[in-house]
């Protein structure tokens, strides 16, 4: 009898285990799905802030330990980067990122892509091609940028 008990109790135990982790499975893939919506959204919305020039944009996206690492320039944090865009000296044409790829992990996300960039800098045009890694951390709710990096794009 106590066997039988045994048995009907780990059967128990493995089938509520099984139940909850598949439940787990779930809720982390419908978050996932949600946060990659958010994420898709404010890459559209960094991307527009670049096009336009939209320092409040990009000031509410990054966060106050922002690090950025780009091509031919300093390695700089929030306040350079944003004093740069208040001068008005740069100009984008086209600020477009494709194969984009989103992977989350908790309160933290990663996403690549490529970037296609025209710009003027004072006379000068400027075209780049970049792979680019963007790091997000969520907080009080809200995602904001932490580091962005961005090298040049291998030759085709």
């Amino acid at each position: 009898m106590q066997r039988k008990i045994r048995a009907v109790a780990s059967f128990l135990f493995l089938f509520v285990s099984l139940v909850t982790s598949v439940a787990q499975e779930r809720a982390n893939t419908a978050t996932n799905s949600t946060d990659q919506i958010e994420l898709q959204r404010l890459e559209k919305v960094w991307n527009n802030a670049h096009l336009h020039g939209d320092t409040s944009a990009l000031d509410a996206l990054w966060a106050d330990e922002l690090v950025v690492t780009v091509p031919r320039m300093p390695v700089m944090d929030k306040a350079q980067s944003l004093a740069i865009w208040r001068t008005g000296r740069m100009k984008f044409q086209r600020y477009e990122t494709s194969e984009t790829d989103f992977r989350i992990f908790g309160d933290a996300a990663v996403v690549t892509g490529r970037l296609l960039r025209e710009r003027t800098l004072g006379d000068k045009d400027i075209h780049e091609d970049w792979r680019f890694t963007k790091v997000y951390i969520r907080r009080h709710g809200k995602w904001r940028v932490v580091s962005w990096q961005a090298s040049e794009s291998a030759p085709r």
